[in-house]
């Protein structure tokens, strides 16, 4: 679907003057008339109207739901409506101009109600759409391919881009749309490479004909985005022929493993995208570090095809001319400082290099262009005593249980605060080391608690990037001689600025000395050291199979600051864990159903294996299906929606891992 706007000289001469009030309305009333008369005839889904008309311009609408041929259309309306315009043509419109031009057509009578034209199109729900902050609107800007290539080179993007363009440009133009072979997926951290990114395809796909207009949508999916299943169906029709370019905006990199807040408005979205793949064009840019996120929207769009293009990696010459191409933007002087510690083997990200030229630019600022600020300190004495901050943190102390856990957070962000403050202060102090043993049973959130620390120390600026790489044994131990120290070696060097989290860390441990194991362990210690400043390792595991991998490397133990302890819940926290999860999924447990669920938890709890956090969420599941065999046995025609989000004490039984054996008969 495509919106115009038309303006241009009036060529009436006899078009009365702007105080004859009585005569204007006469001529407005004639052309709202003869509008309505030649709609009448045609044969099109298309919409012209007058929005204003003085002594001096015309200036009107279209809407065309289908392709046509429109200058000489909107000649045939022109003249039927008795309206002369010069040194006029249509030119493409976003939807908020659109409205804007059937609402000063309204006012001024030209058109009876635009909310009728809106429900005609099925336009009428993106009323509110132009003063969404989650959903915008752009037009596509008309380049060249040497520009487009040209771009893409300043901007290091050709790695990432050029595959795709060349595919673009590969044949001739499109004359007639067919539909979109593919779709994208997008994934940088850098807004500058994203930005960049998605305008280049959009505008090299509109150059060849893929892209019937130019109009495009981003939507920007945030944690408390309200935006509804409809409202997407409506903006994709809204929006056919062109693109939406959605931009993945989670509060962090890390994902939780609790229900995820955006699976909702995800599911929406991709429905909207995959129903109407053919007609619109979707961009997807997410995070680099959103591995389970990026799974969801794969599991929701079975139907599209995507090409994935990733943020390129920069090290050598190559790094030393981005630094350089950003200082001549800055009309600054490159020096040796901006370029000290740049290992020429080293990759770096995009966003990484940003980082590190504004630290120098701040620099460069303060004590060469304006040196009379020189002593001025920076804000980061008073950040470092603040108490910690970001969403992260919260999520953390909100969390069921975890006192010792939450205790040893805490000491380490304050340690990690005061190593930075008296290194600012001029005093000599040791490297700190970050690294951690997380040890207790399953279902203790290890693995949610490394997720939210990496992104606290990344809110806290204590972190450079705040990702988390997950790793098991099979992601270390390679599979043949000479492997596996270059594979853990690599691992270090995607965790760098952030977190390497080895679950099940006692599974490198082998029955043997000398074995591959032992040469993970060992490359992971020596790693360890190497990277003290940059990565922080935790260990995650069970605390009896702990105590041996620890034992394995003499060196292993001394590098470890922190040993957190996760203990098993207990019934109340149980509890109180199944009414979160309850409130996540909008369920409601009766008076009954707590009380049943609180001494299912205190009997479970003596089993050998219980599942803690994993169990409760089983039990849940297993009384969501009870439920729903329940409900289905009643009236289902008179089915309440409170009935629907209830479970009943009859509901909640015990999983079948856990209910008693039957004694044996005899010896055992």
């Amino acid at each position: 679907m495509q919106f115009y706007i038309y303006q241009g000289s009036n060529g009436d001469k006899s078009w009365p003057a702007s105080v004859d009030k009585a005569a204007i309305q006469e001529r407005v009333c004639t052309i709202a008339q003869k509008s309505a008369a030649f709609h009448r005839t045609l044969r099109e889904d298309v919409c012209f109207f007058v929005s204003s008309v003085s002594e001096v311009e015309i200036v009107g609408g279209v809407i065309c739901a289908e392709q046509i041929p429109l200058q000489k259309r909107l000649d045939v309306y022109l003249n039927a409506v008795g309206l002369l315009i010069l040194n006029g043509k249509p030119e493409e419109v976003t939807f908020r101009t659109l409205l804007d031009l059937l609402r000063g057509a309204e006012r001024r009578d030209y058109i009876r109600d635009y909310h009728e034209i809106l429900e005609h199109f099925d336009l009428d729900d993106l009323r509110r759409y132009p003063d969404c902050i989650e959903c915008s609107e752009s037009l596509i800007e008309e380049r060249r391919p040497e520009f487009i290539y040209a771009a893409a080179e300043n901007h290091f993007l050709n790695e990432m881009l050029r595959p795709e363009l060349e595919r673009i440009y590969a044949g001739k133009p499109i004359t007639r749309h067919v539909g979109h072979p593919v779709h994208y997926l997008l994934q940088t951290d850098d807004d500058d490479s994203r930005k960049y990114g998605y305008r280049l395809l959009l505008a090299a796909l509109y150059d060849r004909g893929r892209l019937q207009n130019r109009r495009y949508n981003y939507v920007d999916l945030r944690p408390g985005n309200e935006l509804s299943a409809t409202f997407y169906d409506c903006l994709y029709r809204s929006i056919f022929g062109g693109a939406v370019v959605v931009r993945f905006r989670p509060n962090s990199e890390a994902e939780s493993d609790y229900a995820n807040p955006d699976r909702a408005m995800i599911e929406f979205l991709c429905k909207a995208a995959e129903k109407y793949r053919h007609q619109v064009l979707t961009i997807f840019c997410l995070p680099l570090e959103c591995k389970k996120t990026k799974e969801l929207f794969y599991d929701n769009l079975c139907g599209v095809s995507l090409v994935e293009l990733k943020e390129e990696q920069i090290s050598g010459e190559r790094a030393s001319s981005y630094l350089k191409t950003l200082a001549r933007h800055s009309t600054l002087r490159t020096d040796k400082k901006l370029f000290a510690d740049l290992e020429q083997e080293q990759d770096y990200r995009v966003s990484e290099l940003h980082a590190r030229f504004e630290r120098w630019h701040d620099e460069k600022l303060k004590t060469v262009t304006f040196p009379q600020y020189k002593k001025i300190q920076t804000v980061k004495k008073e950040v470092a005593k603040a108490e910690p901050k970001g969403s992260a943190y919260d999520e953390l102390r909100e969390m069921i249980g975890l006192a010792e856990a939450k205790k040893t957070i805490r000491r380490a962000i304050d340690f990690h605060k005061a190593q930075k403050l008296f290194a600012e202060q001029g005093m000599q102090t040791g490297r700190p080391s970050m690294h951690m043993v997380f040890t207790g049973n399953p279902g203790t959130a290890k693995t949610t608690v490394a997720r939210l620390f990496a992104r606290i120390m990344k809110e806290n600026g204590l972190l450079s990037r705040g990702q988390i790489i997950e790793v098991g044994r099979s992601d270390l131990v390679g599979k043949f001689v000479g492997w596996t120290a270059p594979t853990i070696q690599k691992k270090f060097r995607q965790a760098q600025g952030g977190v390497l989290f080895i679950d099940e860390a006692y599974s490198l441990v082998d029955d043997r000395d000398g074995s591959y194991g032992d040469e993970a362990i060992n490359t992971i210690v020596q790693e360890m050291e190497n990277h003290r400043d940059d990565v922080v390792v935790i260990f995650a595991g069970y605390p009896d199979k702990m105590e041996g991998f620890l034992n394995k490397n003499p060196g292993l133990r001394s590098r470890i600051a922190f040993h957190v302890k996760f203990e098993d819940y207990n019934a109340d926290e149980l509890s109180q864990i199944a009414e979160l999860f309850a409130k996540q999924q909008s369920l409601r447990l009766t008076a009954e159903a707590e009380s049943k669920l609180h001494a299912l938890f205190e009997a479970a709890r003596k089993e050998k294996d219980f599942g803690n956090g994993r169990y409760v969420r089983n039990v849940l599941e297993q009384a969501r299906m009870a439920q729903a065999s329940r409900l289905l046995a009643g009236d289902v025609d008179h089915i309440e929606k409170d009935t629907l989000a209830t479970i009943c004490a009859e509901d909640v039984t015990t999983p079948p891992v856990l209910k008693q054996q039957r004694p044996q008969i005899g010896f055992c």
